[in-house]
């Protein structure tokens, strides 16, 4: 199974830092934010990573090269002149996928997720299968109701989407080429009733200001002194 770390965004709330530096490459706990998912991809025994950039993604490809130093095989789906959104920068990518499922990761959250629990296929009948978070601070109203396995946007308690998943291509049929966002597609595949989830109970941060990647820095710098 190949994996993609959506990278593309330009960090409007993490400014002035991103003005310099895409938000993935982003200093946290003595490293680069995207390191710690290339990591986990490697000791979850993935090989081949897909990257989207836009807003300096010459910076972030020089910085990650292919991947050696991860053990890992990087390619790059540049978005140019302007980033896809999260829907367009996928189907862009999809020709670097291939046609079977992928795991698909926010580059901008850091979580403790076992990658490797998630190296599997959806559901026969399901075009995605999303990872769901308790909702954080920032997001009290949550995005989607989890029951019996089955996501949906009914009655019930609603989690966070943590912005992680396995995804089959199947889900972008009848899109074309350009920028648009991916919530449509999943409130189609929830109509269908093929869209599935799981709750992660673990670690779980959205890096999406800089008050918050401070605060994660500091957990983080704490968490390696006591160990």
């Amino acid at each position: 199974m190949k994996a993609m770390v959506l990278a593309a965004g330009r960090g409007e709330r993490m400014r002035p830092l991103t003005d310099t530096a895409p938000k993935p490459l982003l200093m946290v706990g003595g490293k680069r934010l995207i390191e710690y998912h290339l990591e986990r991809l490697a000791r979850a025994g993935f090989r081949d990573v897909v990257i989207n950039t836009a807003w300096l993604g010459d910076t972030l490809e020089a910085a990650l090269g292919g991947g050696d130093r991860y053990g890992l095989a990087i390619t790059y789906s540049h978005e140019r002149p302007e980033a896809l959104e999260t829907g367009g920068g996928i189907f862009r990518a999809l020709p670097l996928l291939g046609s079977a499922p992928f795991l698909l990761v926010n580059g901008d959250v850091w979580t403790d997720i076992d990658f490797g629990a998630l190296r599997r296929d959806p559901p026969a009948d399901a075009h995605a299968h999303l990872v769901l978070v308790k909702n954080p601070p920032q997001h009290p109203r949550g995005d989607f109701v989890l029951a019996h396995g089955q996501v949906s946007e009914g009655e019930g308690t609603r989690h966070t989407y943590s912005g992680i998943g396995i995804y089959r291509p199947e889900l972008f049929a009848g899109c074309t080429p350009g920028k648009f966002p991916l919530l449509p597609l999943l409130r189609r595949a929830i109509a269908a009733g093929q869209l599935t989830g799981e709750l992660h109970a673990g670690r779980w941060y959205d890096v999406g200001t800089v008050e918050r990647l401070q605060a994660l820095d500091a957990e983080l710098n704490r968490t390696a002194q006591v160990s």
